[in-house]
């Protein structure tokens, strides 16, 4: 196939060109005239299975021929089958025991890390093992750094290298998968050295940028018919800068840096490499010189001054260029997915090369409103998918006390009680919610939730069967002990299978069913294969190790794909081909990657080591974009705006445009221009397709319901709403709705009002008893076990029992003062009263939180408020329960108390500070409060009269409990209301 030569045979290909298709036709083209069994003894070697894919679909379009051996870089196997390497043991056993030692390391010293990130610093820590490994570096090399100008952070890591420095000795007679590959490789090597295949072998598609890689590569350029096929290799890139690629500190993010460091390994330089196919010419010549002179190191950029006027045609380089600058990630999906649609429509292929997942999945769900659904090569992270989000939840029951949302969330979840029934485990999950959002339930207990169930559904057997299910199987598994890996293991797996299966204990559910339930099992079977290995975890390490495991796996989509719109990583965009090649997220710290944090060495550390440094990716990341930008046509899309800042545009784009804004006479800013223009073009189809017609904003409400559907009751603390916010009165007596409690309950207010009664009635009531009992300690004791009983949320009950210590001594005080005039012979349970109104047909209702009568037979209401009590002024015009309730007595309507005199209503404000307001009963006698009462209601019963909402809201702030039903936020209080009559 080759020519005998002397020095090493390596090809390249430019950027832009279809790399498998150019490979394949230059391999045909040597073998032409050559007998059929030829071609067959290639040994074609790729580094991605999608290549190899592509390389047999090319071949097997015809005509029908004897193919090459393509094989995998990872699987070297059977390319010397004498070379026989050790078994390897798992990532996963490896990382396992690593845990152990991080564990035992951030025990001794906390400050480290949290413990919640075990599994990342493992993950880490095997990271760097693994790159020790693949670039032959020792943990002596890492040992002997010299770290005299250091921070204190190195010498804590040392430590701990220090300590797994046996534990890498192990690995040799155990290796792990990196050092099994550079085994293998070395063997190879060797056996090549002494015995040289005959037959043609190519590695073809890689840069050489890992150690191994590097070493399987030189291997294979000393064979007598050996050859390399390098991908976006920059033919015009002069001498002299390939010589000033030699200081990786400073060059190691230039895309072409990794050819220069593999041909300075193979004792060549980088003129010596050759075009592969010469027909194989890129797209456009002139762009590949304007992207690879806008490339240039930036210690050389002078030569923009030099080599700048000297490109021409700048026009015509970039007309099938685009530059969307899009406001927002979702305009920037928009308009790819609608170039996708039209890529699909006129037959192209076309690829949305990316590294941020996140706009992928943007641009998968744009065109799903086409039916077109994307060939993504990421898949979907197992995490996200329904068995990964279902292992998650289950873990979770057994590190955090189970609340109503993680009750319901996992009740709701599809793969919850999969196997038979299905249908009836829906109904009873609709009314197990129902009853939680109407009764409250924060934090579900067994005995508890069955007792909500059964007055949810009473007498109903399924239901009780239901709950007693759901009670055993997803409660009381709250466990804050460390225990074995092993306990936590078979723990997770066993509630999951049991709420998978449902109350029939049926195996036949769907938990590990499909290519997502598959690949979840394989996961959780090798964390229980290995799970032995593993250090004693609590729960919540371990909900952090299946979250993390379940993080790294992939599924890839069920469904068949469209064959021409694909979405890839920037790996597949190494080595294939594609007549629409759109890069999407070009952001600095998006593309280019921002180089992550190494919490072991740093970047000289690394460098004198011999490890790999930041900028490598960065590099890797430059030589995609160098060949991607240069395919047939490209697009270069970025979003000015992110979620929640400016972006910067990433370095590559900002090079670019520099560039070409500094050449105007060979029409640069024109083509620069033209480039944006053909983008907004894009973003204004993007406008139109999610412009909308624009709706007349409702109208403030003032519905006039008939007489017969308005309320003839209402109680005394209603008719505060009944003056401020009509419209709420109408939807809960009219409409008859009621609020349902959130899922998250919080301690809020009207429970704290509840709390504060309960302890106050208590009290006093233990008091009447026993004189002695009205002291400090006693009101506290009543008010800690009261809040106990209530109040669920450990820190609202601390919160609330230091309120009621601050107010405690002033209480007491007062209540002497109290007790001394008057005895309590009414509280919130029997001072309940009705008044009866027969001239209008309505009744008020009224409950008291406390009656006291004195010595004279007069009445005394107090009422008490856990903030501050309204003023007299709020009293007259809005809050008139004191003062209704006050008119209530003195008309006998609470049979406990019969008819009497009112002398005193009082709020008892227990805020800070606590107060006593008297209602203004001299001003407001009852009878005029009775009287206006009677006008106020006579006027709602008037069928022109509406119930507008807000109609006399004290602040703007007010937050109704019907606003979203009134469509407050589409008017203001500034706007009239319009009355709507209602039949």
């Amino acid at each position: 196939m080759f020519e005998p030569q002397d020095t090493p045979r390596v090809f390249g290909l430019p950027s832009g060109v279809d790399f498998p298709q150019a490979l394949v036709d230059g391999l045909l083209h040597r073998f032409e005239g050559q007998p059929p069994e030829a071609l067959a003894r290639v040994e074609l070697i790729v580094n991605t299975t999608r290549m190899a894919r592509r390389l047999r679909t090319i071949f097997a379009q015809g005509p029908a021929r004897l193919l090459p051996r393509i094989r995998l870089i990872s699987d070297l196997e059977t390319l010397a089958p004498s070379v026989i390497i050790p078994e390897g043991v798992p990532a996963l056993r490896r990382r396992l025991e690593l845990i152990g030692l991080i564990s035992a390391l951030l025990e001794q010293s906390p400050d480290l890390a949290s413990r919640a990130s075990l599994y990342d610093l493992a993950d880490s820590l095997a990271g760097l093992i693994d790159e020790m490994q693949g670039e032959g570096v020792t943990p002596d090399d890492i040992a002997d750094l010299d770290v005299t100008d250091q921070s204190g952070h190195w010498e804590r890591a040392k430590v701990f290298l220090g300590i797994v420095q046996n534990y890498l000795t192990l690995t040799e007679a155990m290796p792990d998968k990196e050092a099994r590959q550079r085994a293998r490789v070395s063997g190879i090597a060797a056996l090549w050295a002494e015995q040289p295949p005959q037959h043609p072998v190519i590695i073809a598609g890689s840069t050489g940028s890992r150690g191994t890689m590097m070493m399987l590569m030189q291997a294979v350029s000393k064979l007598p018919q050996g050859a390399l096929v390098l991908p976006g290799f920059d033919f015009d890139l002069p001498p002299e800068v390939w010589a000033a690629l030699d200081d990786p500190l400073i060059s190691e993010d230039h895309p072409q840096f990794r050819f220069y460091r593999l041909m300075q390994g193979l004792d060549s330089t980088a003129n010596a490499v050759e075009n592969w196919h010469e027909p194989a010419v890129p797209p456009s010549p002139a762009r590949n010189k304007l992207v690879s002179l806008s490339l240039r190191p930036a210690p050389v950029t002078d030569a923009w001054r030099i080599e700048g006027p000297q490109l021409d045609h700048l026009v015509d380089a970039t007309k099938d260029m685009t530059l969307l600058l899009a406001e927002t990630p979702r305009a920037e999906a928009l308009a790819i997915a609608l170039r996708l649609r039209q890529a699909a429509e006129d037959g192209q292929t076309a690829a949305l090369i990316t590294p941020d997942r996140m706009l992928g999945r943007r641009v998968t769900a744009a065109l799903s409103r086409w039916d077109i659904l994307p060939d993504d090569s990421a898949g979907t992270p197992l995490h996200l998918s329904p068995p990964g989000r279902f292992l998650r939840h289950v873990a979770a029951l057994m590190s955090r006390k189970l609340d109503a949302e993680a009750l319901l969330t996992l009740l709701k979840h599809p793969l919850s009680h999969s196997a038979d029934g299905r249908n009836l485990h829906r109904l009873h999950t609709q009314r197990c919610e129902l009853a939680i959002r109407r009764h409250g339930l924060p934090y579900p207990e067994p005995d508890a939730f069955r007792e909500l169930c059964e007055k949810a559904v009473p007498e109903d057997e399924a239901m009780k069967v239901w709950a007693a299910w759901v009670a055993d199987s997803m409660m009381g598994h709250l466990d804050h002990e460390t225990r074995p890996l092993t306990h936590w293991v078979n723990l997770h797996l066993e509630l999951a299978e049991a709420l998978a299966a449902g109350p029939s204990a049926n195996h036949a559910h769907e938990l590990w069913q499909h290519k997502a339930g598959a690949e979840a099992r394989r996961v959780m079977q090798e964390l229980e294969d290995e799970a032995s290995y593993g250090t004693d975890l609590t729960a919540a390490d371990y909900g952090d190790l299946v979250g993390a495991l379940l993080s790294a796996g992939e599924v890839r989509d069920r469904d068949a794909p469209h064959a021409g719109i694909m979405i890839w990583g920037t790996l597949e965009a190494r080595v294939q081909g594609a007549d629409l090649v759109i890069l999407g997220a070009l952001n600095d710290g998006t593309w280019p990657e921002a180089p992550p944090p190494d919490p072991w060495l740093n970047r000289k550390m690394r460098n004198d080591a011999g490890l790999l440094l930041p900028e490598r990716r960065v590099g890797l990341a430059a030589h995609d974009y160098q060949q991607a930008v240069c395919a047939p046509e490209v697009w270069i899309t970025r979003s000015i705006r992110s979620e929640d800042a400016e972006t910067v545009p990433s370095r590559w784009v900002n090079r670019l445009g520099n560039l070409m804004g500094g050449l105007p006479k060979q029409g640069g800013v024109e083509a620069w221009n033209a480039m944006i223009a053909r983008g907004d073009h894009w973003l204004g189809q993007a406008r139109a397709l999610e412009a909308v017609a624009r709706v007349e904003s409702a109208p403030r409400p003032s519905p006039r319901p008939p007489l017969a559907a308005r309320p003839r009751s209402l109680s005394v603390t209603e008719i505060k709403t009944l003056i401020r916010d009509p419209y709420a009165i109408y939807a809960r007596h009219s409409l008859r709705l009621r609020a349902l409690y959130p899922l998250v309950q919080s301690p809020d207010a009207p429970l704290r009002g509840i709390v504060v009664h309960a302890v106050m009635e208590d009290f006093v009531k233990s008091v009447i008893v026993d004189p002695a009992n009205l002291n400090r300690a006693h009101l506290l004791n009543i008010a800690h076990d009261t809040l106990t009983e209530l109040v669920p949320w450990p820190a609202a009950r601390t919160i609330w029992l230091a309120r009621l210590a601050r107010i405690a001594d002033w209480f007491i005080e007062a209540e002497e003062t109290r007790l001394a005039t008057a005895v309590p012979v009414a509280f919130e349970k029997d001072a309940r009263g009705t008044l009866e109104l027969p001239e209008l047909g309505f009744t008020l209702r009224g409950v008291a939180d406390r009656i006291d009568r004195n010595a004279a037979g007069d009445i005394q209401i107090y009422d008490y408020k856990t903030g501050n009590p309204p003023t007299d002024k709020q009293q007259k015009h809005f809050d008139k329960q004191l003062l209704i309730e006050a008119a209530m007595v003195e008309e006998g309507a609470f049979k406990k108390v019969g008819t009497a005199v009112v002398s005193r209503a009082t709020f008892i404000g227990l805020g800070n500070p606590p107060v006593e307001r008297d209602a203004p009963l001299e001003e407001e006698p009852p009878a005029v409060v009775l009287e206006n009462l009677r006008t106020l209601i006579a006027a709602y019963l008037d069928p022109e009269q509406g119930f507008t909402s807000r109609r006399m809201m004290e602040k703007v702030i007010f937050d109704g409990e019907f606003d979203h039903l009134a469509r407050f936020g589409e008017w203001d209080a500034s706007d009239p209301a319009q009355p709507e009559d209602l039949t």
